[in-house]
């Protein structure tokens, strides 16, 4: 009976072939990134998670003609507000929106603001409006001014210090979760494989950071989230790779080491595109139908998904050819399979 295939039995790209033009273009998009930032020409857009910054919530009276652009309009003539970030919640009939922003004398101390918060709470309606601090009256008074009625749903402020606690919390989820990864892949393959699993995963959150620096995105908890999300995919794509190549090590001898890398990737190449082909269509799913709330989050996805997939075929796999000419000795070996017809030497 005839089956659909997606990708053909007996199927041979050379990957491992174009190992040096990858190469070439992981460098190219990991050291440019960095050279805007440590030039000052892209700097790093920090979001208030870890900037430290204010955050309203904003709910306009029904039949208010507002969008996000007019807010962010209407903002640009308060000066204390530094690049608001307008994102609408719920439907357009709602009218309810998100204003973030960073530094000014907004971001006061987050223990005066909460207790300014409850002596003024009583001041709410039955609706349950929130009492709002003096800092915030200019900005609510603006958009009652320019756009129309409003109630204030919600004041958040982040300060700096929890601001620079989060950045170093999230520096360090990173680099422990890369330790954890090198330790797995040297007890449950070698030392030898472990390496390129590390080497692929940093690669990959390198990229995609790189990707949120050129195209002056915020860095925010979201894309933290993200960012370990990542780490976790491409590991897991780069675990299958490998797995298929100890055991076609088995088979082949190490001078062959180029054909079994290429092999195994073939040989895996149709689990890989429905994965991560899978993965794809339910990002894009939240990314476009998710709302603004969600958006960062898949996107930093959507980027992270292609640069794994591909870390796992370009960089992980050939890093153990590379492994064996530097160090000149043989890749990790097998167990040997007891057979009159399987070959034991590695």
């Amino acid at each position: 009976m005839a089956y659909f295939q997606l990708i053909p039995n007996g199927t041979h790209i050379d990957f491992i072939g174009k190992r040096q033009i990858c190469a070439v273009l992981s460098s190219v998009l990991i050291v440019v990134p960095m050279m805007l930032v440590l030039t000052g020409v892209t700097p790093i857009k920090l979001g208030i998670d870890f900037a430290g910054g204010s955050e309203v919530l904003l709910k306009f009276e029904p039949g208010i003609a507002a969008d996000e652009g007019i807010i962010r309009e209407v903002l640009k003539a308060h000066p204390e507000i530094q690049d608001p970030t307008v994102v609408r919640f719920g439907d357009a009939a709602d009218n309810e929106f998100q204003i973030r922003f960073a530094g000014g004398s907004l971001a006061v101390d987050a223990e005066a603001v909460a207790d300014e918060i409850a002596a003024e709470a009583g001041e709410g309606d039955a609706d349950g409006e929130v009492g709002v601090p003096d800092k915030v009256q200019g900005l609510v008074a603006l958009l009652q001014q320019d756009v129309g009625p409003l109630t204030v749903q919600r004041v958040e402020f982040v300060g700096p210090r929890v601001g620079k606690e989060l950045q170093t919390d999230g520096i360090l989820s990173l680099t422990w979760a890369s330790l954890a990864i090198l330790a797995y892949v040297a007890v449950r393959f070698s030392s030898r494989f472990a390496p390129g699993a590390v080497v692929a995963v940093i690669h990959d959150l390198l990229v995609t950071a790189g990707v949120f620096v050129m195209l002056g995105l915020e860095f925010d908890l979201r894309v933290l989230a993200a960012m370990l999300a990542i780490l976790g995919y491409s590991l897991n794509d780069t675990i299958i790779i490998y797995d298929r190549i100890r055991e076609n090590l088995e088979l082949r001898t190490s001078r062959d080491l180029p054909a079994v890398l290429n092999l195994s990737i073939n040989q895996t190449l149709s689990r890989t595109v429905l994965t991560s082909g899978t993965t794809l269509i339910a990002l894009l799913s939240l990314y476009f139908l998710g709302g603004e709330v969600i958006r960062p989050f898949a996107f930093a996805m959507l980027v992270g998904v292609v640069v794994g997939t591909y870390s796992s075929i370009y960089i992980a796999s050939p890093l153990l050819l590379v492994l064996e000419k530097w160090l000149g000795a043989e890749p990790p070996k097998a167990k040997k399979k007891k057979g009159p017809n399987v070959a034991a030497r590695v």
